[in-house]
C-alpha cells in the first residue's frame, strides 16, 4: 500500500483518537502550532466523555466528538459510527493516542494502512497492557516504544519506528514508564509529521517513508 502526501483541501490533516489524559495529543498540539510542521489536527475523537484529552483539544479550539460503545446495540454498530465520524474530516492519517478500544472491520476497511498507534515496548516483545511491568519482571536491560500501523490484531501491525530506552537497576514500573512515554512523544511527533508531509508505503511488514 502506498500513501502519498495529501494535496487537497484537507492536506496535512489528521484525526486523533483518545481515551484519557492526552499527553501524546498535547505533544501533537504543540507541534502543530508551528506552521513548518505541516500537520493540522482536524478533530479529536474519544470513546468517553469528561476526559482531560478532550479538554486539551477544546482549549486548542480543535473540533471534538465522542463515540461511546455503550450508546450502540453492538460493537459493529459502534465501529461503523466511529468510522463515519472520522471520515467526515477526511484525514490523511488517523492517530490513536492512548485510545483504549480496538477498531473493527468497518474502520479498518476505510482507514486500514493509514492509522497508527504507539506501544510502550519494542514490539514484538511485551505486547498488551502491562508492557513496562513485564519488561522489568523479565529483567531486560533495554526496552522502549514502538509506532506501528494498526491492523486487526493487538499490537501486531507493521512497525513504523522504534526508540530504545535503557532500564536502570533502581527502576520502578512508574519511573521506567515515564521515560518510555517521553521517548514515545518525541517519536510520535517526528514520524507523524514525516508520514503526513512525505507520504509512506506499507509493503507486507515493511513501512518506508521516502
Amino acid at each position: 500500500m502506498t500513501t502519498t502526501p495529501d494535496t487537497g483541501s484537507n492536506a496535512g490533516s489528521i484525526v486523533v483518537l483518545v481515551s484519557g489524559s492526552g499527553t501524546n495529543l498535547q505533544a501533537l498540539i504543540d507541534a502543530t502550532a508551528d506552521p513548518a510542521y505541516g500537520v493540522r489536527i482536524a478533530a479529536v475523537g474519544a470513546d468517553r466523555d469528561d476526559i482531560e484529552a478532550l479538554s486539551r483539544a477544546r482549549r486548542a479550539q480543535i473540533p471534538t466528538f465522542v463515540c461511546r460503545v455503550a450508546d450502540f446495540a453492538t460493537r459493529a454498530e459502534w465501529d461503523f459510527a466511529l468510522t463515519s465520524q472520522v471520515a467526515a474530516y477526511s484525514p490523511s492519517l488517523v492517530v490513536l493516542a492512548g485510545f483504549m478500544k480496538l477498531t473493527g472491520e468497518a474502520f479498518l476497511g476505510q482507514f486500514g494502512g493509514r492509522t497508527v498507534n504507539t506501544h510502550p515496548a519494542l514490539l514484538p516483545s511485551f505486547p498488551g497492557m502491562r508492557a513496562p511491568e513485564e519488561a522489568l519482571d523479565y529483567g531486560v536491560k533495554v526496552t522502549g516504544c514502538t509506532l506501528f500501523v494498526v491492523d486487526s490484531g493487538v499490537d501486531t501491525g507493521p512497525v513504523v519506528a522504534q526508540s530504545a530506552v535503557g532500564v536502570d537497576d533502581d527502576d520502578t514500573v512508574q519511573t521506567l514508564h515515564e521515560r518510555i512515554k517521553t521517548a514515545e512523544r518525541r517519536m510520535l511527533v517526528d514520524y507523524v509529521g514525516r508520514m503526513v508531509r512525505e507520504g509512506f508505503t506499507v509493503t507486507e511488514r515493511k513501512v518506508t517513508i521516502p
